[in-house]
């Protein structure tokens, strides 16, 4: 028996929902872990924490919304990633604030200025940032089109420290702030590193066969043509630039490894990682040789107890702090991390490490990993080559920086003025990872939104078309001739052949 219903198609699931359950989860464990820190520090557990853990669920609320609505294919793992890590920073920081509250109580000196509210507002402010970049980028492809726009404005974003006085630029020897007396400050090198990624990622995809096809072979490689090393020749002397004139390693590093990771996934060519690697580390030891800053943080890496009174202390107290917390750690406010200097910055993660342990820095990496993973598949899966560009870059960007910044702190390598992405305080680095995210977003829903389906062209029945053939006036005639004509061709060709074989 016939019905009259008929079956719909299944529609592509956008993961909305499974986004919106992680962002709830990231707020219980955010709240749970501020719950813990006024135990420990003995603090009044009262209803005002549930407040807390609330008004964090509607903020990242709002920014699930706006990927609803604006981006609702996108990756549903990378927000709730980055609400997490945002949640156990602002849950250090307001830890850090109450140990510098105790000690100024215990010590009679006056209370400091908690840095919880300034770093609340900077997520707001990040968030807002963010939904305003997915309202304005509705393509990724469209920043293409500003490349070298945003190739200059990012060098221009570098040079400014430097050319500043040190009176409002400098900070623990780098110049890499702009200072506004009485007011915040904004490192603008934070906006030039994402800026710079759009520039190279649009000159790549230009120019990506002639650098991957054209040179010589050399010892096994295919060696660039002299003319072809401009992009690797900018970004060396961007990285020298940075390491000499604003006295940053960070910086310096993070700028010429972005710019070989994404050579060599334009081109696919080693030689491009071996002679970038050969020129940063001849620029590493000119720069050595020539300028004093760059011999202290090597000497402070090499040996940081030999001066721990002095240069070497804020490095040893780390490692103290992170020997501290062993496997399982102090437990969230019973530790004392507030020792080492600018705790809540360049060094929150041996303030995690020593109240957390190695389990819980091991968990902070994991959702690190996701989200570094989940930028990376949507590179695999996007369909343009600037889309996939991109998305490498600006993923492996967060990678490179937490290398660089816990292989400072664990001592593998020298220390930076970096910090860590979402974790660590500072307003420059929470917005321009919020606009990194939100391209990343956008990238993510063009790769995962269903292709557009075409409409079949429709075709006739048969019945209709024979019948059509029929009616039409002289159908029949025209066929009849077309018909004879060939019967007839045929018949002349068995005659010619039949008369041939009689002959032979």
């Amino acid at each position: 028996m016939a019905t009259g219903s008929s079956a719909t198609e299944p529609t592509t699931p956008t993961g909305r929902g499974i986004e919106l359950l992680m962002l709830g989860l990231a707020a219980v464990l955010t709240t749970g872990a501020l719950v813990l820190v006024e135990a420990n520090q003995e603090q009044s557990l009262t209803t005002d924490l549930l407040w807390v853990g609330l008004a964090y669920l509607v903020l990242f609320a709002g920014a699930h919304v706006a990927v609803r609505f604006l981006a609702p294919y996108a990756d549903p793992l990378i927000l709730p990633s980055v609400a997490l890590l945002n949640g156990i920073g602002l849950v250090m920081i307001h830890r850090l604030d109450l140990a510098k509250a105790a000690r100024a109580e215990a010590t009679g000196s006056p209370v400091p200025s908690g840095l919880i509210s300034a770093q609340i507002t900077w997520t707001v402010a990040g968030l807002a940032l963010f939904a305003l970049v997915l309202f304005f980028v509705r393509d990724h492809r469209t920043l293409a089109r500003y490349g070298y726009t945003a190739g200059f404005v990012g060098l221009v974003f570098l040079a400014i420290p430097a050319l500043l006085p040190s009176s409002i630029s400098e900070v623990n020897g780098a110049k890499l702030w702009i200072r506004i007396p009485g007011g915040p400050g904004i490192q603008p090198g934070e906006f030039s590193k994402i800026l710079l990624i759009i520039f190279f990622a649009a000159y790549l995809v230009q120019k990506r066969n002639l650098l991957s096809t054209a040179g010589r072979r050399f010892l096994g490689m295919e060696l660039p043509r002299a003319r072809d090393l401009a992009p690797l020749l900018v970004a060396w002397g961007l990285s020298v630039g940075v390491l000499v004139l604003q006295r940053d390693l960070g910086s310096s590093l993070l700028i010429f490894g972005l710019v070989l990771v994404l050579l060599y996934t334009a081109t696919e060519r080693v030689s491009w990682m071996v002679i970038g690697l050969l020129a940063f580390s001849g620029g590493a030891v000119v720069a050595y040789n020539l300028f004093g800053h760059v011999q202290t943080r090597v000497r402070i890496w090499l040996d940081p107890f030999a001066d721990f009174s002095g240069g070497g202390y804020q490095l040893a107290q780390a490692l103290f702090g992170l020997g501290t917390g062993g496997v399982g750690g102090t437990g969230l406010g019973a530790g004392r991390p507030d020792i080492v200097p600018f705790a809540e910055s360049d060094f929150i993660f041996s303030s995690l490490g020593e109240e957390l342990g190695l389990i819980g820095l091991a968990a902070i990496m994991l959702v690190y990993l996701v989200l570094i993973t989940r930028g990376l598949r949507s590179a695999l899966a996007v369909r343009d080559s600037y889309g996939k560009l991109l998305a490498t870059g600006l993923s492996f960007s967060v990678a490179l920086q937490i290398f660089v910044v816990i292989g400072g702190v664990t001592k593998l390598i020298p220390l930076t003025g970096l910090t860590l992405p979402f974790l660590s305080y500072g307003g420059s680095s929470l917005l321009a990872n919020y606009v990194l995210v939100a391209i990343l977003l956008r990238i993510s829903h063009v790769a995962r939104a269903p292709l557009p389906v075409r409409p079949a062209k429709p075709r006739a029945p048969i019945a209709e078309a024979s019948t059509e053939l029929v009616q039409r006036p002289g159908a029949g005639r025209s066929d009849t001739r077309d018909d004879n004509r060939a019967d007839g061709a045929a018949n002349a060709a068995n005659a010619a052949n039949a008369a041939q074989r009689s002959e032979t």
